[in-house]
């Protein structure tokens, strides 16, 4: 989640929140990938999650990497990240490390800079007998075991995600991602590319589903990050219809964000309670707590960070619906993203494929592919086979971009994915198919054989 942001400017008017938005555009030749991943830290002791503090711990490992030329980001005290060039590493609710990459032209710098990423923080984790694992769910720690890391905003968001669903701590304390953030030129760009992006994110989420277990047994679902997350606030999560509506634009997604309830107001280095109450109130004035404090564009990005849908808006566009995995597939997201976004004719492509889906087919389709991956259907075609013709869509646009700084192109990083769809089989599926075979049901062989 994401560093406290802190000034931006005034909000004079609602205007404002939507130009904050709109300022996103830029030109099709300034178009980034910003890549973000996160993964499990564990003790190889003992194969448990991390404590913050400590000699093997979490801020232990931020510590570690300051020497690599991060810089600090401090609450109080408290060191909850890491900053440089445009990229972060931040301090995630369960200990979860992630890293948040810089927005990059190409792949191939993605790549490099997430194999730049695991160099230093394995030269700073095997001294201290720490490891990673890339996967959607902690397979076999409870809840109650997972440490909340000492972070403001944590402790803010657990009190009142108990009030909202059943599995909002499981979301915060056991889960892992991979997402993208890519940009768009003018509003009918976002527009496409967010009905594209909302639409299609159940086929990323067979794609790449990865978590089969919970504790220390099998779920049932294929992908037991995105079971988790229909129980989780229905408030900020989700589909969104609303997208699909004619008249969608930044306008009307900041009308939807003015509604989301807040969680927190970020003043003078920590984070003050004003969960449930309304942006609109805190415009006003009128927050309890703290009258006659008025919002900056600060605070608008920060509640942007609090809105949970599996396709988000800010500046940028962040696709939301992958799980964690292992290292060969994280360049995988972006280049899926980014190949079937980024040049026109795929994304075209890509959308005449969906636009005929109705709200409710799409609703279905996000919870079948929860427990039947590939398998799962809609208007009689198969996930399996929309996502081969979607690769294909990928691989023109991939190939269209002509990023080829290094042979082969960029089309190098879809490899594990077209080989995943030839095989009919999900990352979640082999895990089982390991656990229940040459693993014999040990989590601890799952983790030897799958850390980074």
């Amino acid at each position: 989640m994401s560093i406290p942001q802190e000034g931006g400017g005034s909000i004079e008017h609602h205007a404002d929140l939507v130009t904050y938005l709109a300022d996103g555009c830029k030109p099709p030749s300034a178009f980034r990938i910003g890549t973000e991943h996160e993964k499990l830290a564990f003790a190889w002791k003992n194969v448990r999650p991390l404590p913050y503090e400590g000699e093997a711990s979490i801020r232990a490992l931020l510590e570690g990497l300051m020497a690599f030329g991060w810089e600090g980001v401090y609450e109080g005290e408290t060191l909850i990240g890491l900053k440089k060039d445009g990229a972060s590493v931040s301090l995630e609710p369960g200990g979860q490390f992630e890293l948040s990459g810089a927005p990059l032209d190409n792949l191939h710098q993605t790549c490099d800079e997430v194999h730049t990423h695991l160099a230093q923080v394995k030269a700073v984790a095997d001294p201290l007998g720490i490891g990673f694992l890339g996967i959607g769910v902690a397979p076999h720690w409870s809840r109650a075991e997972v440490p909340m890391m000492p972070k403001g905003r944590y402790r803010i968001m657990s009190g009142y995600m108990s009030k909202r669903g059943d599995r909002g701590l499981d979301m915060m304390l056991r889960t892992c991602t991979i997402q993208v953030n890519l940009d768009f030129s003018s509003e009918a760009d976002m527009v496409k590319k967010l009905r594209v992006g909302l639409a299609l994110q159940p086929i990323a989420t067979a794609l790449f589903a990865n978590s089969p277990f919970i504790d220390g047994r099998l779920s049932g679902a294929l992908s037991t990050r995105s079971l988790i997350w229909t129980d989780t606030d229905p408030d900020r999560t989700g589909d969104l219809p609303f997208v699909f509506e004619d008249g969608f634009g930044f306008e009307r997604y900041a009308d939807y964000a003015l509604d989301v309830p807040m969680y927190f107001v970020y003043r003078g280095g920590r984070y003050h309670d004003v969960s449930g109450q309304s942006f609109r109130d805190f415009m006003e004035g009128r927050l309890p707590g703290l009258e006659g404090e008025t919002p900056t564009l600060g605070d608008w990005a920060d509640h942007l960070t609090t809105i949970f849908p599996d396709a988000r808006l800010k500046r940028f566009i962040e696709m939301r619906g992958a799980d964690g995995g292992p290292w060969g597939r994280i360049c995988a997201l972006p280049a899926f993203w980014a190949g079937l976004l980024y040049e026109q004719s795929s994304l075209d492509a890509a959308w005449d494929l969906a636009c005929h889906w109705t709200a409710a087919e799409r609703a279905k389709l996000r919870l079948d592919v929860i427990t039947q991956g590939l398998g799962a259907t809609i208007r009689g075609r198969s996930v399996r086979d929309i996502a081969r013709e979607l690769l294909d869509y990928a691989d023109a646009g991939l190939r269209q971009r002509r990023r080829a700084d290094k042979s082969p192109d960029e089309r190098l990083f879809l490899d594990p994915l077209v080989e995943i769809v030839e095989e009919g089989r999900t990352p979640a599926e082999r895990l089982i198919a390991r656990w229940k075979g040459e693993w014999g049901g040990d989590f601890a062989a799952l983790f030897r054989d799958e850390a980074y």
